[in-house]
């Protein structure tokens, strides 16, 4: 196989995966969810009741593209974290900003954001 299971954005099954940090975050986080899946990415959410660093590697393990990670500034901003499995962090960016990238790199299938 050709990628080895990590596959590009556009041909994964789960594009991102939203990691909020903490019970506060995770109404924000299914807004967010909400919002991607309206534009037709494929979104999971991860509310279980762990710590942020299990969740990552959790992702990463599973070859998830984009994991986005919520917290009280991200709320605050209403922004997101976004961590690339092949990068690392990105970085905070607007929700409006993270969705045209993605979908983007989506149609243009292009193999890295």
């Amino acid at each position: 196989e050709k990628y080895a299971g990590a596959f590009p954005t556009w041909l994964a099954p789960v594009q991102a995966k939203i990691l909020p940090i903490a019970d506060t975050h995770q109404q924000y986080a299914k807004d967010l969810m909400v919002k991607l899946k309206q534009a037709g990415l494929r979104v999971e959410l991860d509310i279980r009741n762990e710590k942020i660093g299990y969740k990552i590697r959790e992702a990463q393990m599973q070859k998830v593209p984009y994991m986005l990670v919520i917290g009280d500034k991200e709320v605050k901003n209403q922004a997101v974290a976004v961590r690339s499995r092949k990068e690392g962090d990105l970085g905070a960016i607007s929700v409006e900003e993270l969705i045209s990238s993605l979908l983007e790199e989506v149609h243009t299938k292009a193999l890295s954001l």
